[in-house]
């Protein structure tokens, strides 16, 4: 901490002599050391213009009995008010004429009196930037006429402690207990008031005789416990090693470290005055740092008696058995746990047991799962591991043979005979019957398309729509199945009649974000938007079907993207395909797209939410809203999709078959059988029902899923 020195003070004191008394000779400038000095003014607007000139007489009047200089005693000045400025620093002038000049142009600020704020930007002025010397007192001296109206105590508090000894000059209604909270202790040499700005001088002639080379320390009466030290006109005290100075500013007390927390020690800490030392508690040893302890391992004694393990603890020791062994009554054997034997496993069928721990088995044709816990027949029909002709029947682990409806199992127990059932039946195709193993298809000539009666053909195909598909690009599709939609895509287009005055086919992709795979407007034939479709590549993001439902509403479907303009009458069909939870609202924008005549179709894949696409599907719901839990069924989906089949039958809406309906089944029927027919000459023969008005929908279903346990074993 700095010395406290008041040198300035003492030509305080003699430029009151000056005025109160004749004059001798020449005035001797105080030269009992160098000092920083800083008046820190106060220019409120309750200080008047002839009450601040007395105030630039008072500073001038001390700064005439100072040793100004930069290497004696430097002064900087700050007016305060409600704000604070700096009129110069301890660097500014190293000459008396300068200063004086400075205090001169000081212009009053006018304001209120913020004190608080004041002392803390005083405390900047003792900087090395400013001009403040290390090792050289810094004194500031605080001149005010009334109350703070901002707190000091504190600030004040602070400015002490980093060795600025402050002297508060009160005049008229200066309050006494803020002057005491601003200045240094002790407050009968640091606190002044008087009655006027035309007193002030009063403040040196009260204090000459303590300013200037006194050493008070030698005068009875200082008060201090252990160590007095001087200064010029003042004292402080101080205390020895160990110990610190409390707030009278006199006594001392031991400066207990251990109950302060300022010690490093990790169990005990021993304390003396100023200093500590370290111990542990009972059953520790204390390490070579002095401050860490390790517990007495009496184990390394030798003389315990456990199977497996041996334990330190306080004062003694205790065994341990290894993982997977228990500990018997005698505190110190040990046996090997049997989990399998005391039940405590979660095996469906066989526990095998080692020390502590288990593993689950299955039993003869079943497979162990991946919880490693769960057991599952082995279906050595659905893994293709069979040389059954058409029908595989599993059981765990073995297979037997049969054969479709219309088949006969040969004497090989693994083939089937066939019946031809078009020359057999009453077929009623329109133009040609083609048989398939137990059962029959109708086809139709080139340009024509079998209708929904599965006999008679005809020509209408797709009536003229604007169409744009809105696909789920999010991370949960994954690359692989994103071709598959791709192609779910490219199946729709297939269907429809694709031209510049026809149908138009627009593709939007979005995740986290929406992007215009290409407008309505961009491609006007089937294979262009097929070729487009395959360059599309994959965003894998996040699921914001909210936010494109809101691109197709507003973008999508405007004429600047190809849409034809609402009084030509072109239906608008948006087709909706996810695969997850959408991760924003859709609420808004699928009401809005249904209001603006939108008709909306959802197609959902796997973790798909069957209320939102049915939120998004328009009515009736039924006809608008598709879902299947695997990706590799979509193709079902768009062959089973007809947007706009004949606008005189559909008037415009897009229909969507019920996958469970009859005639729904005969459609997909008939599909399937047309790629068997084409798989036949590879020898692999399928089948399926017999003709549908021979049939039940219950018996057409439960063969249809054997049609499909077949495909799907030799994809």
């Amino acid at each position: 901490m700095k010395m406290r020195p008041l040198s300035c003070f003492i030509l305080m004191s003699l430029a009151v002599l000056a005025a109160a008394r004749p004059k001798a000779g020449p005035e001797q400038k105080c030269k009992s050391g160098p000092v920083d000095l800083v008046f820190l003014i106060d220019s409120s607007r309750s200080v008047r213009p002839h009450e601040f000139e007395t105030m630039r007489k008072f500073m001038i009047d001390i700064l005439s009995t100072l040793d100004i200089g930069l290497n004696t005693t430097r002064v900087g000045v700050v007016q305060y008010s409600s704000q604070v400025r700096t009129e110069f620093s301890l660097k500014s002038h190293g000459q008396l004429e300068a200063m004086v000049t400075g205090i001169h142009q000081i212009v009053p600020l006018a304001q209120g009196t913020m004190t608080g704020l004041a002392i803390r930007y005083v405390m900047s002025a003792f900087t090395a930037e400013e001009g403040d010397r290390p090792k050289v007192p810094n004194v500031v001296v605080i001149v005010t006429d009334g109350r703070p109206q901002d707190r000091v105590a504190e600030v004040a508090a602070e400015a002490r402690e980093k060795g600025i000894e402050i002297y508060a000059v009160g005049v008229a209604r200066a309050d006494m207990a803020s002057l005491r909270a601003m200045a240094s202790p002790p407050f009968e040499d640091h606190v002044f008031l008087v009655e006027s700005f035309d007193l002030i001088h009063q403040f040196g002639l009260q204090f000459q005789d303590k300013l200037c080379g006194v050493d008070l320390c030698l005068e009875a009466g200082h008060g201090c416990q252990h160590i007095c030290q001087s200064s010029p006109g003042s004292f402080h005290c101080l205390c020895r090693p160990g110990h610190a100075l409390q707030d009278d500013g006199k006594t001392c007390a031991a400066i207990d470290l251990c109950a302060e927390g300022k010690h490093d020690c990790e169990q005990v800490c021993v304390s003396s005055p100023g200093v500590f030392s370290c111990d542990c508690n009972k059953g520790f040893n204390l390490n070579e740092d002095e401050k860490t302890c390790t517990m007495i391992d009496y184990c390394s004694f030798g003389n315990h008696s456990c199977e497996h393990e041996c334990v330190s603890e306080l004062n003694g020791v205790r065994c341990r058995c290894s993982r997977g062994y228990r500990l018997l009554d005698d505190s110190r054997s040990c046996k090997a746990i049997d989990l399998c034997a005391e039940g405590k496993h979660d095996c469906e069928q066989v526990c095998v047991s080692s020390p502590g721990v288990f593993s689950c088995d299955c039993n003869k044709g079943f497979n162990l799962n991946e919880d490693e816990k769960t057991c599952t027949p082995i279906d050595l029909c659905a893994e293709g591991k069979h040389d059954c002709e058409q029908v595989c029947v599993s059981s765990p682990g073995v297979f037997s043979c049969d054969c479709n409806k219309g088949f006969k199992l040969n004497r090989d127990k693994k083939t089937c005979t066939n019946m031809d059932l078009c020359s057999s039946v009453q077929h009623g195709c329109e133009h040609q019957c083609v048989s398939a193993p137990g059962s029959y298809y109708c086809v139709c000539p080139d340009g024509q398309l079998l209708q929904d009666d599965g006999k008679s053909c005809g020509t209408c195909k797709s009536a003229n729509i604007d169409l744009v598909l809105l696909i789920d690009g999010s991370k949960s599709v994954r690359p692989q199945n994103f071709e598959l939609v791709k192609k779910f895509v490219n199946q729709v287009v297939d269907s429809l009649d694709v031209s510049a005055q026809g149908t138009r086919v627009g593709l939007v992709q979005y995740s986290s974000r929406v992007r215009t795979e290409f407008p309505l407007n961009m491609y006007h034939t089937a294979d262009e938007i097929k070729a487009a479709v395959m360059k599309v590549d994959y965003m894998e993001k996040g699921t914001m079907t909210g936010l494109a439902l809101k691109h197709m509403l507003e973008t999508s479907f405007s004429e600047s993207e190809g849409a034809r303009p609402s009084g030509r009458n072109i239906p608008r069909i948006g087709l909706v395909f996810t695969d997850g939870r959408s991760q924003d609202d859709i609420t808004e924008f699928a009401k809005k797209a249904k209001e603006a005549g939108i008709t909306m179709y959802a197609v959902g894949v796997g973790k798909a939410v069957e209320d939102e696409l049915r939120e998004i599907a328009s009515e009736p719901v039924e006809k608008h809203f598709y879902y299947t839990n695997d990706f590799t069924a979509i193709s079902t989906i768009a062959e089973n999709l007809k947007l706009n089949v004949c606008p005189e039958e559909s008037q415009g809406e897009v229909e969507v078959k019920d996958p469970c309906a009859c005639e729904s089944l005969v459609e997909f029927q008939q599909a399937t059988m047309s790629s068997l027919e084409q798989l036949t000459s590879k020898h692999i023969l399928f089948t399926t029902e017999t003709t549908v008005s021979s049939l039940s929908l219950s018996a057409m279903t439960a063969r249809l899923e054997q049609l499909e346990n077949q495909l799907l074993s030799r994809k």
